[in-house]
Order: C-alpha cells, then sequence, then structure tokens
C-alpha cells in the first residue's frame, strides 16, 4: 500500500508542468485569460496582466488555481460555485461573483478598485468581503454607492437599512468592537477621527465595546462635536 501510494505521489508530481499547474489548470487559464498569465515566483500564485471572464460555464470551483493580482476585471458569475476559494487578492478593475452558490465571501478579493457585485448568492455572512472597494458594492440585502464602502456607509446600512440588510450587515467583520480596538491601537489618530465621523448613528452595543485609547478621549470628544455640526 504504502509504494502505491508513493507511485500515485509521483505520478501526480509528473503530471505537473514546469509552471507547477496541471495541464487541465493551464488549458483553464489560457482559454479564460483575455492578456496574460504568470506564476509568481516570490509568491507561488498566478498573476494576469489583463482580465480573467469565466462566467456561464457551470464551474463548481476555480479548478484549483489561486490568483494573485489581476489587473483587469475577473468575472465568475453565472456558475455553481459554493466558495470563492481560489479568487485573486487584488483585483484594479471589477469583480463579479454574482449568480452563483455562495454562503460566505470567505477567499474574495481585499482589494478590488471597480465594483464588487455578489448579488444572486445565498449569502449568510459577509465573512470574507473585502477590505477596500473602489465602486459599488452591491448584494441582494443592500447595495453602497462609490466611495460608500468603509465605516460610515456600513452604519449607514445598520441605522438606516432593511432588516435583512442590517442582519447581513452585523456579520461584517469590520463592524465589530474588536476590529474597532484593533486599529485603534494601531492607528490611534486616524482611527479615533473615522469613529467621530460615524459615532452618531452606531448600535449601542457597538459603542459599548470599543475602547477609545488613554490620552485620546478629549480629542474624540471634539471630533464627535464637529461631526454633529456637519464639518466633516
Amino acid at each position: 500500500m504504502k509504494h502505491l501510494q508513493s507511485f500515485r505521489l509521483f505520478e501526480a508530481r509528473a503530471s505537473r508542468l514546469p509552471s507547477g499547474l496541471t495541464p487541465r489548470q493551464e488549458a483553464f487559464l489560457n482559454r479564460y485569460t483575455q492578456g496574460t498569465w504568470s506564476v509568481n515566483r516570490r509568491t507561488g500564485l498566478v498573476d494576469v496582466k489583463g482580465g480573467f471572464y469565466c462566467s456561464s460555464r457551470e464551474l463548481k470551483s476555480l479548478q484549483g488555481i489561486s490568483f494573485g493580482h489581476v489587473s483587469g476585471n475577473f468575472w465568475c458569475q453565472h456558475n455553481d460555485l459554493t466558495t470563492l476559494a481560489g479568487a485573486p487578492q487584488k483585483v484594479d478593475g471589477d469583480f463579479s461573483c454574482h449568480h452563483n452558490l455562495l454562503t460566505s465571501l470567505e477567499g474574495a478579493p481585499q482589494t478590488v478598485g471597480g465594483i464588487f457585485d455578489c448579488e444572486s448568492n445565498q449569502l449568510t455572512t459577509l465573512a470574507g468581503a473585502p477590505q477596500t472597494v473602489g465602486g459599488d458594492f452591491a448584494c441582494d440585502a443592500f447595495e453602497l454607492e462609490q466611495g460608500e464602502w468603509n465605516p460610515p456607509g456600513w452604519v449607514k446600512i445598520l441605522s438606516t437599512g432593511k432588516p435583512a440588510a442590517r442582519k447581513l450587515m452585523k456579520t461584517l467583520p469590520y463592524l465589530q468592537p474588536d476590529w474597532w480596538n484593533s486599529e485603534l491601537q494601531r492607528d490611534p489618530g486616524k482611527t479615533v477621527h473615522l469613529l467621530a465621523s460615524c459615532w452618531k448613528d452606531m448600535p449601542e452595543d457597538l459603542k459599548s465595546g470599543i475602547v477609545i485609547p488613554h490620552g485620546y478621549e478629549d480629542e474624540f470628544g471634539l471630533f464627535s462635536e464637529f461631526d454633529e455640526l456637519g464639518l466633516f
């Protein structure tokens, strides 16, 4: 049995090309890349100069490929994806994964330069959502326009959105007290200013878990007063 297992491992390794990918994976990349792709020697991830379009192909996965940086759009909508495992870490253009079977956004790009569209899925959580979106953010429960995918925009949904939108937004990791407290420790000056800009609309249960660092209490109070006067 050990000899058989060793042979299978050897056979699997032998079937890989110099890129480290299988012939099937290379064929997948060649078929759907509009531009050029390469394996980044530093990260081991597949970078694309251009766009990647694999929509409407009944795909259940991204063929085991792990993407790094895509300089154009990445479209994988209208498939049967249950996970975004392997999706790019950064997309300069739009990222579209609408009309799939996703229940979370785990594996999604953390930086999207254009639109992020995850409508028509089965999302129960926003875990894995991007940190930065340059364009609109669209899901079934709500839509935030360009420039609104940020704490003030998230808090706006919490305070004015429909029940389904508020429920989903509460799962966003960036709206947990631990995230705010971590950011306050990492960059207190910037985060105190950001926090003050959306403090008045925050739910009380979120406010109660946030600790303003010692020495910034007066500054936070001043920023909050300016926000209430509409000076931000």
